[in-house]
């Protein structure tokens, strides 16, 4: 009988039953968190949890599916017992009151304040998940609540700092019982903050401005300084890690000049700035902006000032080109086949949340200045009012309204995993099946099919959007290129395209029609070009180095011995015209490569190029493929360049697409490497063998180190390697025509090797190898006896050289020695060292660096202090000193750093490492596949800018170097938190002439 009455005390009203990833799992996790109940004198949740039901079934399945919530619920039972005495809905106004009053607690002090509302927060955050993942919240009430609390939170912090303030003397406020009134400081939320659409692990985008008129101020002079220092401080309450957790991330990026503006901005210069240099992604970005805490009356006000610069009382499509190419990573890739569901950006990804959010967002700037009633924040209430104008259909506005909310509860269940921001699906099978399992489907398959279309959905409607947009190539202007003599209206119109130099543009495509190149020579081909003409004009012209462009893509004409096909192509697909112009503007590598070897460019020709992963198996096939038949020794090395050098370009044109990120290019260019490399170690291999023989039980192993090791390469990287041999003991010499001593024969082979993949022929270099980390370095023999490798690494070695070895992975040869080699150096990792003199040795080896090799700018991201250095050094030290968590080895940094041990670095900084780790990637793989030489700061090309803020997902260039500027400074602070606290000390040991990214300091 107890038991029926606990049941029907318990508030929670499911609507969904969700099933878990092991029942039997489930239930034990659900009997520790009701063991914890009677620990802390809950019993009436112990018994309830103890029990059967419905009810207990979902707890048991969301604690199953959510580790964050399940660690929650055991954390803080109490939590959960508040749900027999009231609603969710009554708590969370309950907890939302107690915000509002933490400002005016008795004896209140910054400490005392960010301890409540980190609980309050938790508590807070736990509540919306199990109603949202219950189904007894709509996704709509989820975003609504998740924002309320913010404001709340941000609220509570202001009005606590400006009564401190006011303690202080600093600010006179008018109406200290409400604080914030009168006091001039405002604070806008911003992005999904701003449109009450927060996400369930996501930062708070705030821009802060103030009145130094407000009656508040009491020193206009010093009004700067001071809101500054408050916000900092304010940023300090809910971002930093305690005990107790966090409260929001705070983002202060969005502000005018992010560099070099102060974290509070005066009303005035901010109203100058937008008006004379505001950008079109600085009007999206204030649809969006909403009060949120300090002086609301005065916040409104400005927004209200702003009005006229947000919103154009013209049409304004020549903002919505520009608009569109903010985020250029949204790509209406049609045609281009199956979107792959694993490891989708559900926010960025092709039909994701933010194409929703731009389809929006365009329409009202095109539309807003004319209808008021378009100028609202959110996006589904928009999507409503558009239809209701005739700006879209009503099938537009059904379709995505139910797509965007259903993308937005995938984006809260990968959240909700483990309370990270994120919105990549995993990669994973189970871990998918999970997300699959908290939105309620039966398994991963029928979740993946839903998805899809959904994507395919939203994608349709925003190709359709930009299909129908009044283009500027509907009246480019005269183009006129016959006869030698320019025609005056054709330079205008090239000069209003973008072009610098019209009269030698005139004079390049006249040589077109001209016929001087093989692939103009036919009547057909000109006449195609001539036709496609205007809008490759206009698409070289829209990289913003239009001269550099056309001229590159002259000379790629120059080498190409046909063209019919494709300029029918370029024609018939915008996308793929797109792609040409950004290589020839943005791209001088790309395009180098393109122009030597007209061939690679066939490959872009393959429909299903964008769709194909280049994994290890794609690339494996297509080389045994390419190189199979019996092939004289040559021409298996020049197949391999061709191959190598084609590979790589699709692999570039696949991240410049956007079809592929960062990360799994890097991965992409090493199986490449990996697979060429070993081919070529196989061809060496026969071919030395019919001259000298083989050496018995002879075999050898490639054990790839750096970059390759780490699967972390580039388009422009060096391939490390140690070449490692073993034969049977008693064995003298080869059994060929010219015998040799096994040491003899194996530094033979491996100088083959060299000079293999090294030495240019007509088809150029495969890959530069370096053998510098062999033991030794470059005083020892290029072949290292396997023994001889395991004796130094175990006696010999440096910590240097242990620290590269954390990188180690074995790429090819024969398998058996692979394997053993893999052992030893797992074994050689795990020895015990004395974590505070690795710290010591590793912290001086950089120092040793940063003062031999200064960086040449912050965009010397290798060198910069907190740069990638310090996070390979964090990630090596942690290997070798056995600071990772346990499970299978893994060579790449980005993983290390994802598993560095709580007790080595605390979750916030694994974090922020692994954050920087990916934008530093992001830039390296893009400035390494665009240029071949240094990155000048003040001469990069427009297109390559377009490309590292897509890859960033930042706004402009300003606020990516603000941001560049910003990681590097707290990785060197978690440098030095982790490496050199308690190892400043120097600690008596070798550390070595080198460094362990493989290259001397010198």
């Amino acid at each position: 009988m107890a038991k029926k009455k606990t049941e029907t005390e318990w508030q929670l009203r499911p609507t969904l039953a969700l099933r878990p990833l092991d029942g039997g799992h489930a239930r034990r996790e659900l009997s520790e968190i009701a063991d914890a109940a009677g620990e802390d004198g809950l019993p009436r949740l112990a018994v309830f949890l103890a029990g059967e039901g419905p009810s207990q079934d979902l707890l048991a399945a969301i604690f199953d599916l959510s580790p964050f919530l399940r660690d929650t619920a055991r954390r803080r039972p109490a939590v959960l017992d508040t749900l027999f005495d009231q609603t969710i809905e009554a708590r969370l106004n309950e907890i939302g009151e107690a915000i509002d009053r933490a400002a005016r607690a008795e004896n209140v002090s910054e400490s005392s304040l960010m301890m409540a509302l980190r609980q309050w927060k938790t508590e807070a955050h736990f509540l919306i998940a199990l109603a949202d993942l219950a189904g007894e919240a709509e996704t709509a009430l989820t975003v609504r609540r998740l924002s309320d609390l913010a404001d709340a939170c941000t609220r509570a912090a202001v009005d606590f700092l400006l009564l401190d303030a006011h303690g202080q003397g600093k600010l006179k406020l008018p109406h200290p019982k409400d604080p914030a009134r009168g006091s001039g400081w405002i604070l806008l939320g911003m992005g999904k903050l701003g449109a009450h659409e927060l996400n369930f692990s996501s930062d708070i985008d705030l821009v802060v401005f103030f009145d130094p008129e407000a009656p508040a101020v009491v020193d206009p002079l010093d009004a700067t300084e001071l809101f500054s220092r408050l916000t900092r401080r304010l940023v300090r309450i809910l971002q930093d890690r305690t005990e107790h957790g966090y409260v929001f991330r705070t983002d202060l990026r969005l502000r005018p000049d992010p560099g070099s503006t102060p974290l509070a901005i005066p009303v005035e210069a901010a109203l100058r700035y937008y008006e004379a240099r505001g950008q079109n992604w600085e009007r999206a970005a204030m649809i969006k902006a909403r009060p949120v805490a300090g002086d609301l009356a005065a916040g409104a006000a400005f927004l209200k000032e702003l009005q006229p610069y947000v919103w154009r009382k013209y049409m304004d499509y020549a903002a919505i080109a520009d608009v569109h190419s903010i985020k250029r990573q949204i790509h209406a890739h049609k045609g281009h086949g199956e979107i792959a569901v694993k490891g989708h950006n559900v926010k960025l990804g092709r039909g994701g949340i933010r194409e929703i959010e731009f389809f929006v967002q365009t329409q009202q700037l095109i539309a807003g200045g004319r209808f008021p009633e378009l100028r609202g924040r959110e996006t589904v209430p928009m999507l409503g009012a558009l239809a209701a104008r005739g700006w879209i259909t009503a099938d537009a506005r059904d379709a995505l309204t139910r797509q965007y909310w259903f993308l937005r509860r995938v984006e809260h269940a990968i959240q909700m995993v483990a309370d990270e921001q994120t919105h990549i699906l995993p990669e994973e099978d189970e871990e998918l099946r999970r997300i699959a399992l908290m939105l309620g489907f039966a398994d991963e398959a029928e979740f993946a099919k839903t998805f899809r279309a959904s994507l395919q959905q939203v994608e349709r409607h925003y190709a359709a959007l930009f299909e129908t947009a009044p283009e500027l190539s509907a009246d480019v202007g005269n183009l006129v290129f016959t006869g030698d003599v320019d025609d005056p209206d054709t330079l205008q119109t090239l000069h209003r395209l973008g072009f610098q130099r019209p009269s030698d543009i005139c004079r390049v495509i006249r040589g077109w029609h001209f016929g001087r190149y093989r692939v103009t020579q036919s009547a057909e081909a000109r006449e195609r070009l001539t036709e496609l003409t205007p809008a490759l004009l206009q698409a070289f012209g829209q990289t913003r180095r239009a001269d550099e462009a056309l001229v590159r893509f002259d000379e790629f004409l120059a080498g190409l011995p046909a063209g019919i096909q494709l300029f029918s192509l370029l024609q018939s697909n915008p996308a793929l015209l797109k792609l040409m112009a950004t290589i020839m503007g943005a791209a001088p590598r790309l395009a180098a490569i393109i122009t030597r070897r007209p061939h690679v460019f066939d490959g872009l020709l393959d429909p299903a190029l964008l769709t194909e992963l280049p994994d290890r198996a794609y690339l494996s096939a297509r080389l045994a493929a390419f190189i199979e038949g019996d092939r004289a020794y040559e021409d298996v090395l020049d197949r391999l360049r061709i191959f190598a050098s084609e590979q790589k370009f699709l692999i570039g044109v696949r991240l410049l697409a956007g079809s592929i990120d960062t990360a799994r290019a890097g991965r992409a260019f090493s199986d490449l490497a990996d697979l060429t490399i070993e081919a070529a170690l196989n061809a060496v291999t026969a071919e030395f063998a019919q001259r000298h023989g083989l050496i018995a039980g002879g075999r050898v192993a490639l054990l790839g180190m750096g970059k390759l090791g780490s699967r972390e390469l580039t388009a422009g990287s060096d391939v490390d390697i140690i070449l490692l041999y073993d034969h049977d003991a008693d064995a003298e010499e080869s059994d060929g025509e010219k015998p040799l001593a096994p040491s003899h024969y194996y530094t033979r082979m491996t100088q083959r090797l060299i000079a293999a993949v090294s030495a240019p022929t007509a088809e150029g270099v495969l890959y530069e190898l370096d053998l510098r980390l062999r033991p030794s370095g470059n005083k020892g023999p290029v072949a290292t006896h396997v023994d001889a490798f395991k004796k130094y690494q175990r006696q010999d070695a440096w910590t240097w050289e242990h620290m590269a070895l954390a990188r180690a992975r074995a790429i090819g040869g024969d398998a058996a020695l692979c394997a053993e080699v893999e052992d030893e150096v797992a074994a050689v990792l795990a020895q015990p060292r004395d974590g505070t003199k690795v710290k010591a040795e590793a912290s001086e080896m950089r120092a040793l660096i940063e003062k031999e090799k200064p960086p040449r700018d912050l965009w010397d991201i290798k060198l910069i202090p907190g740069g990638l250095i310090d996070l390979e050094f964090i990630a090596q030290v942690a290997v070798i000193t056995g600071a990772v968590e346990p499970g299978r080895r893994v060579t790449a940094t980005a993983d290390v750093l994802a598993r560095l041990a709580p007790g080595f670095a605390v979750p916030d900084v694994r974090q922020e490492l692994c954050e920087a780790w990916r934008l530093y990637l992001a830039l390296t793989q893009m400035i390494r596949l665009c240029l071949t030489g240094e990155f000048q700061r003040d001469d990069v090309p427009p297109g390559l800018s377009d490309l590292l803020l897509a890859a960033t997902d930042l706004p402009d260039f300003g606020v990516l170097e603000a941001h560049l500027k910003e990681t590097s400074r707290k990785v060197r602070k978690d440098f030095d938190l982790l490496l050199r606290s308690g190892a400043s000390q120097r600690a008596p040991g070798r550390i070595g002439g080198g460094d362990a990214t493989g290259e001397d300091p010198a």
